[in-house]
């Protein structure tokens, strides 16, 4: 079932993100990932189908994986477990949604870089350093960094984030908050970096939200997707180049290469780039996790 956007009947309508329709259900929230697929900050003409459970059973996975280290607000992707009427939607609510707990959304992205690729490598092109960091000379293309690189954005409700500097985040959230969620962030990253690698995937760059639930920072939204991360095969890793990828980037290059101005409305896109798509989210799923996605 390919799923666009959900409108239940008697249910006040949620939020529409980009990509999830959130349901306020007071101290829960219930969160459906669709199937719409935003690139450049705008939402595309056409799903790509199963995009929706993927992301939903491959944040759960890590969520899971990472619980004791690092608290989520996960609390069960069973719909057999959602509060009514939920409960009784299984046929388009299992494998695509997630029952959280409600917190107060830090309003930044934290972003984490492990290797030089997208706007990082573009803005290492032109001035040696990536968002303030000052890198050594003659690094390339999808190069390892010396170290994980901790590089916090706005986080837009419309239109693009906006890279942060450290003053502006401390601004934002606080000294010593900004110090946690820095900790947290690199930290995460390391360790699904390490335990992807074991999977032959790479995991080169990544973004975190985080919001207060009880007075503790938690990790929220969804960690490790091809939507929130660039995945390569570790196999096929060839420094100097850009990589190939089991995430967006597909996508992105695709509209690149169409000399879209990248401004709505966006093109519709082709049978074939559709499938494709959905077989690199699929086969990121299959890498990592060593299973196939669960039926609908």
């Amino acid at each position: 079932m390919v799923v666009t956007q959900t409108n239940l009947p008697g249910i006040k309508a949620p939020f529409r993100g980009k990509v999830r329709d959130v349901y306020d259900l007071g101290e829960l929230m219930l969160i459906v990932a669709t199937d719409r697929l935003s690139a450049f900050d705008v939402v595309l003409p056409d799903p790509i189908p199963d995009k929706g459970r993927v992301l939903t059973q491959l944040a759960a996975y890590w969520f899971n994986r990472t619980k004791d280290k690092f608290p989520n607000h996960l609390i069960t992707t069973e719909v057999k477990d959602f509060p009514a009427p939920f409960r009784d939607l299984p046929e388009l609510l299992q494998g695509r949604s997630m029952l959280v707990r409600k917190g107060r959304v830090l309003p930044v992205e934290c972003v984490v870089r492990g290797y030089l690729a997208g706007s990082g490598w573009q803005e290492y092109r032109r001035t040696g350093k990536v968002h303030g960091h000052l890198l050594p000379d003659g690094l390339r293309e999808s190069d390892r960094l010396p170290e994980p690189l901790f590089t916090p954005t706005t986080k837009a409700t419309t239109g693009h984030d906006l890279p942060m500097t450290w003053e502006e985040l401390v601004r934002t959230v606080g000294q010593e908050t900004a110090e946690q969620i820095r900790a947290i962030s690199l930290a995460l990253y390391r360790e699904a970096a390490r335990q992807a690698e074991e999977a032959g995937i790479i995991i080169a760059d990544t973004k975190f939200e985080f919001a207060w639930i009880d007075n503790q920072l938690t990790v929220v939204d969804e960690i490790f997707t091809p939507d929130s991360s660039r995945f390569w095969p570790l196999d096929g890793y060839c420094p100097g180049q850009a990589q190939p990828s089991f995430d967006k980037q597909y996508i992105r290059d695709y509209l690149e290469s169409i000399g879209w101005d990248k401004q709505p409305p966006a093109p519709a896109l082709p049978p074939e780039v559709i499938a494709a798509t959905r077989e690199k989210y699929l086969e990121a799923y299959r890498r990592i996790t060593g299973h196939e996605l669960s039926p609908d």
